[in-house]
Formats: structure tokens, C-alpha cells, sequence
């Protein structure tokens, strides 16, 4: 699996989730992406440390939902 393609799809989908005042938890990720809870959690740690997400509170910082954002409608390659 290729993680920068898991880290795309999760800003977006975090991102959706943000928008439409939902939070997502690591498993509604795992359920709706159908991707290992290992994979997801260690991806949420990355972008965690880049400062992308709060896993904390499972949302996006200011940068991560802009890229999130402007990945919305588009189209990712599959897990």
C-alpha cells in the first residue's frame, strides 16, 4: 500500500468529514477506507508529526484541511 495515497485519502476524507461537522474516530476511518487499523493509525501518526492533524481530537489543523480541502471531489488513485 502505498502511504502517500493513504495520507491523500484521509486528509479528504477527514476534510469531508470537518466540513459537514462530524468527527471521524479511527474506526469509522477503518470501516469506511476498508483499510487495516495498523496502516491508518501509523499514516495518523506521520501527519500527526507534520503537523496535518490532531489526533488528539481527530481533526485537521489549518494546513491539513486546506490540502484535505482541495483534494475534495477529486479522484484518488485506490487503496
Amino acid at each position: 500500500m502505498d502511504k502517500k495515497i493513504l495520507a491523500a485519502t484521509l486528509l479528504q476524507a477527514l476534510a469531508v468529514a470537518q466540513r459537514e461537522g462530524r468527527v471521524e474516530t479511527l474506526e469509522t476511518l477503518v470501516e469506511k477506507l476498508r483499510v487495516r487499523r495498523r496502516d491508518i493509525r501509523g499514516t495518523l501518526t506521520v501527519l500527526h508529526r507534520q503537523g496535518m492533524v490532531d489526533v488528539l481530537r481527530m481533526r485537521l489543523t489549518l494546513s491539513g484541511f486546506a490540502i484535505g480541502s482541495a483534494l475534495i471531489g477529486k479522484t484518488l488513485p485506490a487503496l
